[in-house]
C-alpha cells in the first residue's frame, strides 16, 4: 500500500438514487471527503433518469478528482430479473462517466463488501451503516443507506487495492 494519498469514488448504483462517496486513502489511513446522492428524475423516463445519473456522477468526478472508482457489481435475483436489467442502465452510464474521465473502475460484489466491513457477507443495511460509522469515526451512521453502501464500497477498495487480483474473489 502506498502512503501517497489518492481519492477513491465509491458508487452504489440506482435508477432513482445513486449513492456516492469519495474517501482519501493514504497508506492505512482513510478520510471522508464527501458523500451524497445523485437522484434520477423521479417518475421521468428511463432516458431522462440515466442522463441525470451520468451528469451527476460526471460532476462529482470533475469536482473531487478521484483516482479510481469502485462500483457495486450487478446482482440479479431470479425472482426479479427486470431489476437487474434496469440497474444495468445505471451502471452503464456510471462506468461511461469514469471512462470519459480516464478513471479505472473496479467492481465488488455486495457480499464481498459486507464481509470486509462486518465479517459477514449477509450483514444488514443497519450493520453496514454502523460499521462505516465506526470505521470513519462519524458522529452518526450515514444516511440514507445508499450513501453508507457507497462509503462501504470505497472503503472495501481501500483495503483490497494492494491485494493480488486472484485473492480478491
Amino acid at each position: 500500500m502506498s502512503n501517497q494519498p489518492y481519492r477513491i469514488l465509491g458508487i452504489d448504483p440506482g435508477l432513482n438514487i445513486t449513492g456516492y462517496a469519495v474517501i482519501e486513502s493514504a497508506g492505512k489511513n482513510i478520510r471522508l471527503c464527501e458523500a451524497g446522492v445523485v437522484r434520477g428524475v423521479s417518475g421521468g423516463s428511463l432516458t431522462r433518469r440515466v442522463a441525470e445519473i451520468h451528469k451527476g456522477v460526471a460532476e462529482v468526478i470533475a469536482e473531487l478528482k478521484p483516482a479510481a472508482m469502485a462500483v457495486e457489481e450487478l446482482y440479479s435475483h431470479y425472482d426479479r430479473p427486470r431489476t437487474a436489467i434496469l440497474m444495468g442502465h445505471a451502471r452503464g452510464v456510471i462506468c461511461l462517466a469514469a471512462a470519459q474521465a480516464g478513471i479505472p473502475v473496479v467492481n465488488y460484489a455486495a457480499t464481498q463488501v459486507k464481509k470486509i466491513l462486518t465479517g459477514s457477507g449477509r450483514a444488514s443495511k443497519a450493520q453496514v451503516q454502523r460499521a462505516i460509522q465506526l470505521e470513519l469515526g462519524l458522529d452518526q451512521p450515514p444516511d440514507p443507506p445508499d450513501v453508507a453502501d457507497a462509503l462501504a464500497i470505497a472503503v472495501c477498495h481501500h483495503y483490497l487495492k494492494g491485494v493480488p487480483e486472484e485473492l480478491k474473489k
